[in-house]
């Protein structure tokens, strides 16, 4: 089948390699404007747009994927299918409908459960031990169209969502090649959703990212895995001695149960230089200070001579 492709994400590189090497053509890319990265703020392509370069693929980039100017580009590769993966921008009906096939779309979770842009981080936070694949029709509504493949996989307890990611992102290449081979066959199964158990992955923003140790310890754990790369889970650090300050991101940690000074205000460093929670503490093993790289926590202690009493607070968004 021919094959045109719509997204920007690095969740799909695996796909697109896949794809390309395959028995189907992939003969057209779109993808998002470059957008700013990195300290300069320079703007940089996308990590589609970077691999369609390098492997001669021809691409468009665009803000606006239903633009009567890319529908004719779409049109003209005349596709029978359309692919899209983490793009980033809503579809409408034109696009959907012009393959014969129609459109498909690869999300990182078990639907109807964690539909949005963030599923991979939200599992994590929210403590689930398994996710996976689904491979879906695309739908007008988000999220919500016939699934034709699922695959599952456990969520390791100390695993962050950037690992999550790129192990789901290998996941689905396999899957992807399955589901379009069936299609084509027409022994596809289009099964619906049970809409009733939808739950929401919304879009992460960097405050989201802004820990408060007044939560319980388990909880705070867990964001700083699901939050790790990004938004990174954040927190002032203040020197008791010297009242200076630092911004940080806690990159590891794990729960330490029933600290033996529980009386001191949450996000306080104990005598073994644990930090209070709203329950319990965190022991901090890996920690990045703003425009730093990331460190073992010890390095950082020594580095600020860090000592009890010295504490964390939470960066007013």
């Amino acid at each position: 089948m021919e094959i045109v492709y719509l997204g920007s994400g690095e969740f799909g590189i695996k796909s697109l390699g896949a794809l390309a090497g395959s028995s189907h053509s992939l003969g057209f890319v779109v993808t998002g404007l470059p957008h700013p990265a990195g300290r300069g703020r320079k703007a940089r392509p996308t990590p589609v747009a970077c691999w369609a370069s390098t492997n001669s693929i021809p691409f468009v980039e665009t803000d606006n994927a239903n633009a009567s100017e890319i529908i004719g580009k779409v049109a003209d590769y005349e596709p029978d299918l359309i692919v899209v993966i983490a793009f980033g921008q809503k579809i409408g009906n034109e696009l959907i409908n012009l393959p014969p096939k129609g459109a498909i779309n690869v999300h990182a979770s078990l639907l109807p459960k964690y539909r949005g842009a963030a599923p991979i981080n939200w599992a994590i936070i929210n403590g689930e031990t398994e996710t996976g694949i689904s491979i879906i029709e695309l739908a007008e509504k988000m999220d919500t169209g016939k699934i034709l493949a699922q695959a599952e996989t456990d969520i390791t307890p100390d695993e962050t969502a950037g690992q999550l990611h790129d192990r789901l992102a290998k996941m689905a290449a396999p899957l992807l090649l399955q589901t379009i081979d069936k299609i084509a066959a027409g022994t596809a199964v289009y099964t619906e959703q049970d809409h009733s158990k939808a739950t929401l992955a919304p879009k992460l923003k960097k405050s989201d990212g802004f820990l408060d140790f007044n939560e319980p310890a388990e909880s705070l754990r867990r964001k700083i895995l699901g939050f790790w790369p990004w938004p990174g889970a954040s927190v002032i650090y203040v020197s008791k001695k010297t009242a200076k300050s630092q911004r940080v991101t806690i990159a590891e940690a794990c729960v330490v149960e029933n600290s033996s000074l529980v009386g001191l205000p949450a996000g306080t460093l104990d005598e073994n230089l644990n930090v209070i929670c709203g329950q319990d503490a965190l022991k901090i093993a890996k920690i990045k200070p703003a425009g730093g790289s990331l460190m073992d926590f010890t390095a950082f202690v020594n580095g600020w001579r860090t000592g009890p009493g010295d504490f964390f607070k939470k960066i007013e968004s």
